[in-house]
């Protein structure tokens, strides 16, 4: 089992997608530090009760593991930081640092394997190019893969304006073409309120 910090947030992050940080409480700060010293990653997890900043919050178990790609400290005290997501894991134990602080022991969940998407989400397909034809390109980095059930699901449920529990139960879903059904009922819900 390995050991990650955890950055408890009030948002999903998915393998591949960037996140940019904006940090100034200390325990982020040392984590960061000691994160690009040693070039480890950090993991990123949805607080499932608690606030982002002050005392350490309830996690939800299943999160992604944060690498650091760009950072840039622009006024003393703040640490501006973007990491990509790589691999989800499934938080086993945890405790809290003195500095207040979530260290975990986490196992790494079954990278899912390509998978084409299915004929009936041609629909989900099509929306994804749009939105990422009118995005910046820096904002989904390459190869964009469009047949791959696993790429279209996490990038939708990315981008998609649906409640933030419904983004946790996608990151969470082992199979893509269920997270694919997922998408597709939030649409469904979203069009009919």
């Amino acid at each position: 089992m390995e050991q990650v910090p955890i950055f408890a947030l009030n948002a999903v992050l998915f393998p591949r997608s960037l996140l940019p940080l904006r940090i100034f409480e200390p325990r982020y700060m040392d984590m960061v530090k000691d994160c690009l010293k040693h070039g480890t990653p950090f993991g990123v997890c949805l607080i499932s009760e608690g606030q982002e900043v002050g005392g350490a919050a309830s996690i939800h178990p299943v999160g992604c593991k944060a690498r650091i790609v760009e950072w840039d400290m622009p006024e003393f005290g703040i640490l501006q930081v973007v990491a990509e997501g790589s691999e989800r894991f499934r938080v086993r134990e945890r405790r809290v640092s003195p500095q207040g602080l979530i260290l975990a022991g986490v196992e790494a969940l079954t990278p899912e394997l390509p998978l084409n998407v299915p004929e009936q989400h041609d629909t989900l397909v099509r929306l994804l190019r749009a939105i990422v034809e009118n995005s910046d390109e820096r904002f989904f980095p390459r190869p964009l893969r469009y047949d791959d059930a696993v790429w279209v699901g996490y990038r939708l449920a990315e981008v998609l304006p649906i409640p933030v529990g419904r983004k946790q139960q996608a990151l969470a879903m082992e199979d893509p073409v269920a997270r694919l059904e997922l998408l597709q009922a939030c649409l469904v819900e979203q069009r009919g309120r």
